[in-house]
């Protein structure tokens, strides 16, 4: 310790420690995901990202009214593999008629309209959604996670919480 000047001499372990946190701290907010956000908007690097949702066999006692207002509140809160991701655009939303195979009589075979729908009515729909996002090595990046086909979302309105599945994903521009 001799050769050292004397204003290192006084350093303490704690002043060390101290010193390693406040590092790692600076660490943490320059990688920051938020941060690598502003910096991809700031870059151009983020596009459209067009999303397609299908949503099963939700209990709802008016579907009709279910879409209705998604399509009014014109947003939804999405959370990716159980990470929020924040707000999309819910640009449509399309009934989809649940339909069964039926064999005829006379050996043909017939698609109708599910008449179990009748008594229990469930909630089946498309809606693409649209949010802001940036084509990686994995994929499309959506609030710092890939989205792929299959991958389960949920989407929570005022009214609503509900699952869904990716049927499909475009970067704008595609």
């Amino acid at each position: 310790m001799a050769g050292l000047p004397a204003s290192l001499r006084r350093l303490n372990p704690v002043d060390i420690g101290a010193a390693a946190a406040v590092l790692l701290a600076a660490v943490g907010v320059i990688w920051s995901p938020k941060l690598a956000g502003t910096v991809a908007r700031a870059t151009g690097a983020l596009r459209p990202v067009l999303v397609t949702v299908d949503v099963r066999g939700v209990p709802a006692a008016d579907p009709g009214g279910l879409a209705q207002a998604m399509r009014t509140e014109g947003k939804t809160s999405l959370v990716i593999r159980n990470q929020p991701h924040g707000s999309v655009t819910i640009k449509a939303v399309e009934p989809v008629e649940r339909r069964i195979t039926v064999v005829l009589p006379n050996g043909t075979v017939s698609s109708v309209a599910d008449p179990n729908t009748r008594g229990f009515t469930s909630f089946e729909a498309r809606l693409q959604l649209e949010g802001m996002g940036q084509r990686s090595a994995g994929g499309v990046v959506l609030g710092n996670q890939a989205l792929k086909i299959g991958s389960p979302v949920e989407l929570e309105g005022a009214l609503y919480r509900i699952n869904g599945t990716v049927s499909n994903v475009r970067l704008g521009g595609q």
